[in-house]
């Protein structure tokens, strides 16, 4: 994250972190489970719950030692995890949703963020924001397959953009290109029914929105 405060992306996530605080006031004495998130996002993060399990399949992003008896981890996939039959009080997900993979698997991560938690907190870049937000590229989300891995194998832009043409980084960037399906509002709302979807603007257009679940003065979704 950066530290910057005068940052757009540091004042998009203020912005955010005010909303999720505005939802739920008794954040900072919570214990929250993440699914898909990272030890890194929270040592850098402006949050911090009463104790946060950090839920992923990739042994990179448990990979960091917190040195907080607040942040524990666990190796699993976040579509099945059942909390060794806790529960907790908010499920909290980051731009995870959208790689789960296929209309199918989103339906069991949110069975499961319903199962875990009485409250949830999911966001996701909208799928109708004209710039696809994990390279960079204008409208890629919208492309036929073919096109859309010829452009991930030599765009070297935005985030996942990479220069390097190895067979290495085009298999990964092929990977992550079939595994990467972005969401509407229309399906946040069918997966969450009963949520409020908060659409996050920039410009005046939807860039990412949020399933909302639970929080006090909760507006349902339509």
């Amino acid at each position: 994250m950066g530290s910057d405060p005068s940052s757009l992306a540091q004042r998009a996530r203020s912005r955010r972190h005010a909303r999720l605080l505005e939802s739920f006031p008794d954040f900072a004495g919570m214990s929250v489970v993440d699914l898909g998130g990272t030890v890194d996002y929270w040592e850098r993060s402006e949050l911090r719950p009463a104790e946060v399990l950090v839920v992923n399949l990739s042994p990179r992003a448990l990979d960091d030692e917190s040195t907080h008896g607040w942040i524990s981890t666990v190796h699993a996939d976040a579509c099945t995890f059942d909390g060794g039959g806790r529960r907790f009080d908010l499920v909290f997900s980051n731009s995870v949703i959208e790689h789960v993979g296929g209309f199918a698997r989103r339906q069991r991560f949110a069975d499961r963020v319903h199962e875990l938690a009485p409250r949830h907190w999911v966001q996701t870049p909208d799928r109708y924001f004209p710039l696809e937000p994990h390279w960079g590229f204008p409208g890629l989300q919208f492309l036929p397959v073919r096109a859309r891995l010829w452009i991930t194998t030599r765009w070297a832009w935005g985030p996942r953009g990479h220069a390097e043409r190895s067979p290495e980084r085009i298999a990964a960037n092929e990977r992550e290109c079939l595994s990467t399906d972005l969401v509407s509002a229309a399906e946040l709302r069918r997966l969450f029914p009963s949520s409020e979807v908060w659409s996050e603007r920039v410009l005046g257009l939807s860039k990412s929105l949020v399933a909302i679940g639970g929080s006090a003065g909760l507006r349902p979704a339509s």
